[in-house]
């Protein structure tokens, strides 16, 4: 039954090892429901105010690079397919509009819990996520 539901699985990858727990848990449903991964990693954009203190884009795009690389390898050691999106805005935002524009079946991403009284069970971006989301969403922590 399942696998005639899911058909497009989205994964959101930053980095943290949340982010690489959603990936293995994405990894296992996509095995079960015999579909390819979509990864996705949003780099956040600066506030003007603060842009004296950036990194430059260029060291930025190739870690997001190197991490999609991996996530890759690792769908492919796992006979998963994977394909990759990197974008610049807001995460939250970024997430919930690609996976509602290409017709995603659930959004998989790790979960912080790192700010505010708001977010103290979820981070910010898998808080906005969940509540903005059409698409339904599994949080892994």
């Amino acid at each position: 039954m399942i696998k005639k539901q899911i058909k497009k699985i989205l994964v959101a990858l930053d980095g943290s090892k949340n982010s690489q727990r959603a990936l293995s848990m994405a990894i296992s449903l996509a095995r079960n429901c015999d579909t390819k991964l979509v990864g996705m990693n949003v780099i956040s954009n600066i506030p003007k105010k603060y842009h004296h203190l950036s990194y430059p884009e260029k060291p930025v795009l190739l870690a997001a690079d190197n991490m999609m690389e991996s996530a890759k390898i690792l769908c492919a050691k796992n006979g998963i397919l994977f394909e990759r999106k990197i974008d610049f805005g807001d995460p939250g935002s970024k997430i919930v509009k690609f996976a509602e524009s290409l017709n995603f079946d659930i959004i998989i991403l790790g979960t912080r819990g790192m700010s505010g009284i708001k977010e103290k069970f979820f981070g910010s971006v898998s808080n906005y996520v969940v509540h903005k989301s059409s698409v339904p969403v599994m949080i892994v922590k």
